[in-house]
């Protein structure tokens, strides 16, 4: 059985805070919270539509250097871009190939962007960050109750 709620983080671990959105991900998980699933990968790629197939709700969790600090939230919306092509793509593009497959609007999606400052081969999770994936963390709790 399918669980409603689907968190899906992606990014590099080996990338220094490119590793916020497994590393959030792994922390819900540990949780063990009835009706989530937790799901990572190191990049969105077109099979990930099949992912949102029955859920009630999605979240996406990425690292960004353009969200403000500690994070951002954004609710998405379906979208063709010019990531439909290439083997990395956004959320947005994700929910575009959802409505090709079942012609109607996938779940409704909200990405969490976690700030980052250092994404290099080989770095560690910076502090900035490492503060900014607990406060992530205490968003998302507050976002499973009220949901």
């Amino acid at each position: 059985m399918t669980a409603p709620t689907l968190i899906f983080g992606w990014g590099n671990p080996s990338r220094g805070d490119d590793a916020l959105g497994p590393l959030l991900v792994d922390r819900i998980a540990a949780l063990g919270l009835p009706g989530i699933e937790c799901l990572t990968d190191f990049q969105l790629q077109v099979e990930h539509a099949l992912d949102l197939e029955n859920r009630s709700r999605i979240l996406f969790i990425d690292a960004s250097l353009d969200a403000s600090a500690p994070f951002a939230v954004t609710v998405l919306e379906a979208a063709r871009d010019t990531s439909f092509t290439t083997h990395a793509m956004t959320p947005e593009a994700v929910m575009h190939v959802y409505v090709g497959l079942h012609d109607e609007a996938p779940p409704p999606c909200t990405l969490l962007a976690i700030r980052g400052e250092r994404f290099e081969l080989g770095e560690e999770i910076s502090p900035a960050a490492a503060s900014h994936l607990d406060a992530a963390l205490a968003w998302i709790r507050h976002w499973l109750e009220v949901s």
